[in-house]
C-alpha cells in the first residue's frame, strides 16, 4: 500500500555518516502526509451527514491527491531539484497546515475541495522530497534499511488515522489536531534535519522526454506501471471504504470499525517485510506478483459478497492487506533491473509512482459510483477483474529475474 516514491537523485551526493535523528523525522513526515489519506476514510459517515454526500462524491474527496500525483510529480522534482529537498519537505509540511485547518472550517463541499487540494500539495511535496532527502542524508551501508522503513509510511499514517479517527467525535477536531502536529513537525525538521546545496542547474526537458521515450521502449519498466496501477486500484478499492463497508455490512460502530481497519492496514506491512525476505530467497518477481494480485481477487469476492458472516469477512481483509503487501515491495525492488540503462532506474521508479497514483485516482472514484449505483457486489466484480488483468501482465514480468 503505498503513496511512497523511491530515491531520488538528489542534489548533494550520500553522506558518509547516517543522520538518524533526520530519518526519524523524514519517516514521521511521510506518516503525516498518510494520516491525510486516512482520515477521510473513517470520517465518511460523518461527511455523508454534514454535507449529504455521495460515495461517488466522497470518491473524488480521496482521489485528489493522486490526480494531483498523476500530473505534478515531474514538475515537483524538478522543482526540488532547483530548490533543495528540506526547503520543499518544510514546504509541504506547511501546506498540510493549512489544508488541514481550512478542511477543518469548510462549510461547505466546494470549500472542502480546494482544502484537499492544498493537502494534495503537501502531499505530493513530501512524498517525492522525503526520499531525495532520505538519499542525501543516509550512509550507503544504511540505504536499504532506511528505505525499507520509509516504505512502511502509508499503512501506518492510514492505520493511525483509522484508529484515533474512530475514538475522537467528530472529525473537524481531528482534522484540526492534524493541522497543529503538522506545524509541529515543520519546526522540528527545520531544527534537526540537515541543510542540502541546492542545484541551480537548469533542467533540460528535452533530455527528460528522451530518457522517457527510451524506458518506455523497454516495455518492462511499463509493465511494473501497470502492475502498480492495478495493485493501487485494488487496495483502495477496499481501504478507502473499508470503515463504512465495517459499518453498513457487519454492524460494526464507528469506533469498532476504524480499530478493524487499522488493524488490517498494518497487516500490509508485514506483506512489504515479507516480500523482501522472499526475493532475497531467489523467488521469482512474477510469482510473488501473481500470487499477490490473484489472493487479493479472490479475498475481494468473500468481502464484498455477502456471503460470510462478520469473522471470517474480516480475516479476509487481513489476507487481502497482507497478500497485498507483497507488490509494492516486490515492484520497487524491480525497477533497477527493469531499466533499460542503470542510469535510468529512477525515472523506472517515476513511471511505477505514475502507475500507482492512476490506481488510486480510479479506485476510489470507480467503487463509490459504482457501489452507490448497484451496491457492495460491484466492487467485488471490480477488484475480480482488475485480479485478472493483473495476472495476465504478470506473467509478462517472467523475463525479469
Amino acid at each position: 500500500m503505498h503513496s511512497t516514491s523511491a530515491p531520488l537523485p538528489s542534489s548533494a551526493s550520500s553522506s558518509t555518516t547516517t543522520a538518524w535523528t533526520g530519518v526519524a523525522l523524514v519517516v514521521a513526515t511521510g506518516v503525516m502526509a498518510a494520516l491525510q489519506v486516512g482520515k477521510v476514510a473513517i470520517a465518511v459517515p460523518q461527511l455523508r451527514e454534514d454535507f449529504g454526500l455521495g460515495l461517488s462524491a466522497i470518491g473524488w474527496l480521496m482521489a485528489v491527491f493522486s490526480l494531483l500525483g498523476v500530473f505534478g510529480a515531474v514538475p515537483v522534482g524538478a522543482w526540488i531539484a532547483r530548490a533543495g529537498d528540506r526547503r520543499l519537505l518544510a514546504t509541504g509540511l506547511l501546506a498540510l497546515a493549512v489544508g488541514s485547518t481550512i478542511g477543518a472550517l469548510a462549510g461547505s463541499l466546494a470549500a472542502l475541495l480546494f482544502a484537499r487540494v492544498v493537502e494534495g500539495l503537501g502531499f505530493l511535496l513530501i512524498v517525492i522530497a522525503g526520499p531525495a532527502l532520505l538519499q542525501r542524508i543516509v550512509a550507503p551501508a544504511a540505504k536499504d534499511l532506511a528505505f525499507a522503513i520509509w516504505s512502511c509510511f502509508m499503512p501506518v499514517g492510514i492505520a493511525i488515522a483509522f484508529f484515533v479517527g474512530s475514538v475522537l467525535e467528530g472529525w473537524r477536531g481531528f482534522w484540526l489536531a492534524n493541522g497543529v502536529l503538522a506545524l509541529v513537525l515543520l519546526a522540528l525538521v527545520l531544527a534537526a534535519v540537515p541543510r542540502g546545496e541546492r542545484d541551480a542547474r537548469r533542467l533540460s526537458w528535452r533530455d527528460v522526454a528522451g530518457d522517457t521515450a527510451r524506458t518506455l521502449e523497454a516495455r518492462a519498466p511499463l509493465r511494473l506501471a501497470l502492475c502498480f496501477a492495478i495493485y493501487s486500484l485494488q487496495f483502495f478499492a477496499l481501504f478507502n471504504f473499508l470503515p463504512v463497508l465495517l459499518i453498513e455490512r457487519m454492524g460494526a460502530s464507528v469506533a469498532t470499525a476504524g480499530l478493524l481497519s487499522a488493524l488490517a492496514c498494518l497487516a500490509n506491512v508485514g506483506g512489504n517485510l515479507a516480500a523482501g525476505l522472499l526475493l532475497a530467497r531467489g523467488t521469482p518477481r512474477w510469482r510473488l506478483v501473481a500470487v499477490a494480485t490473484a489472493t487479493m481477487g479472490i479475498a475481494a469476492l468473500g468481502i464484498f459478497l455477502p456471503l460470510l458472516a462478520a469473522l471470517p469477512t474480516f480475516l479476509l481483509c487481513l489476507l487481502f492487506s497482507g497478500a497485498g503487501g507483497l507488490l509494492p515491495a516486490t515492484l520497487l525492488a524491480s525497477a533497477e533491473r527493469a531499466a533499460p540503462q542503470p542510469r535510468l532506474a529512477p525515472l523506472t521508479v517515476g513511471l511505477l509512482m505514475t502507475g500507482n497514483n492512476v490506481g488510486q485516482m480510479i479506485g476510489p472514484v470507480l467503487v463509490g459510483g459504482a457501489v452507490e449505483a448497484l451496491g457492495w457486489p460491484a466492487a467485488a466484480a471490480i477488484v475480480a477483474l482488475a485480479s485478472v488483468a493483473g495476472l495476465w501482465v504478470a506473467m509478462g514480468l517472467r523475463p525479469l529475474r
